[in-house]
């Protein structure tokens, strides 16, 4: 099978010839072909073809997509930094927008064409659409959008100390993300769309599960409920971090016929399985840390324990890294990954 084949596949519930491979790849794939990191994040030209080349080099699945985590605080009226070292991957927010209550009254909407990150967003979908490819719908991460806006350690107490502040933040930010799904969908009305997206903020690190309950359940709900009814099939969700008491609720959340959900290394993929295979394909989770630090030896030997742990998901499985592959992984480190698909991967 070809690549979209073989996605194609996953997408429809049947098995493809072997275990998809997406490895999770954004601000490495600049370095890799020797571009600065930050041209990933705003160039969306640069951002095309430097996913494009790098997925050529490795041979894997999955086509390109952009976006980065720290999305929230630049659309909503902050500032944010581009990665310049050479151990920074991702842009992060430099001025927090609403960090008192006050200030979160004042937010307003953003304008979805000038917004932030995304005109940049939508002249990638452009590029997209160009070559005949799905569009990449970018669905906002309600509760990791607020840490981007009110700083998480000020959100922490919040919900504490002022739970109608955060609700307030999160009534804005959730009809912001519909906007944002009405923008996609309007302006490319008739072509092939999947949605995209990812929370971090809303791990046990953080939150209990009762607070995700009360703060993060409805809302994304709300959020990915919105897609479907604009006619998005897939959306595309890594739950990020230490999740695992928060996966009965993840499991409340619609994403798709089917969605692909992929973890964390602290989700053990037979619990994700428990969870959400039957309806969704999964994806995951070789630790970053072991693919940028690790041996060879050792990122082979993790991969294939993913993928006989996870191989006969009976919705579909994707190996996948446990969140963005580090920009200065070692190319061989993401190469036997590869080598593990093919040593394991294929189905009787």
């Amino acid at each position: 099978m070809t690549p979209a084949e073989r996605m194609g596949a996953i997408l429809r519930r049947e098995r493809p010839d072997r275990v998809p491979f997406m490895p999770f790849i954004f601000g490495y794939c600049a370095r890799n072909v020797g571009y600065p990191v930050r041209a990933f994040y705003e160039d969306a030209e640069k951002s095309f073809w430097c996913q494009m080349w790098t997925q050529e080099m490795f041979g894997y699945d999955g086509g390109p997509n952009y976006g980065y985590a720290s999305v929230g605080g630049w659309e909503f009226g902050g500032e944010i930094k581009m990665p310049e070292s050479e151990w920074e991957q991702a842009p992060v927010v430099t001025r927090f927008p609403a960090q008192t209550p006050e200030e979160v009254e004042a937010l307003g909407i953003p304008d979805v064409e000038t917004a932030g990150y995304l005109p940049i967003a939508i002249e990638f979908a452009k590029i997209q659409q160009r070559f005949g490819m799905p569009i990449t719908v970018k669905i906002l991460p309600a509760f990791t959008c607020a840490g981007n806006i009110a700083e998480v350690e000020v959100l922490c107490r919040w919900i504490i100390k002022r739970p109608d502040v955060v609700h307030s933040l999160m009534r804005k930010i959730t009809d912001f993300a519909v906007m944002v799904i009405d923008y996609y969908v309007e302006d490319f009305s008739g072509h092939p769309m999947m949605a995209s997206t990812g929370d971090a903020t809303s791990a046990n690190q953080i939150i209990s599960p009762g607070q995700f309950e009360e703060f993060v359940l409805p809302y994304q709900k709300e959020i990915h409920q919105h897609a479907m009814e604009r006619g998005i099939k897939h959306i595309f969700c890594h739950i990020c971090g230490e999740q695992n008491l928060n996966l009965r609720y993840w499991a409340e959340i619609p994403f798709g016929e089917p969605g692909i959900l992929s973890f964390g290394h602290e989700v053990d993929l037979e619990a994700a399985i428990e969870y959400f295979g039957e309806k969704h394909a999964i994806g995951g989770n070789v630790e970053p840390r072991i693919i940028q630090e690790g041996t060879w030896q050792e990122v082979y030997e993790l991969s294939r324990i993913c993928i006989q742990k996870a191989k006969h998901a009976p919705s579909g499985y994707l190996l996948m890294a446990g969140c963005e592959v580090p920009v200065q992984a070692p190319p061989y480190n993401i190469y036997v990954m590869k080598k593990a698909v093919m040593d394991f991967g294929f189905y009787d």
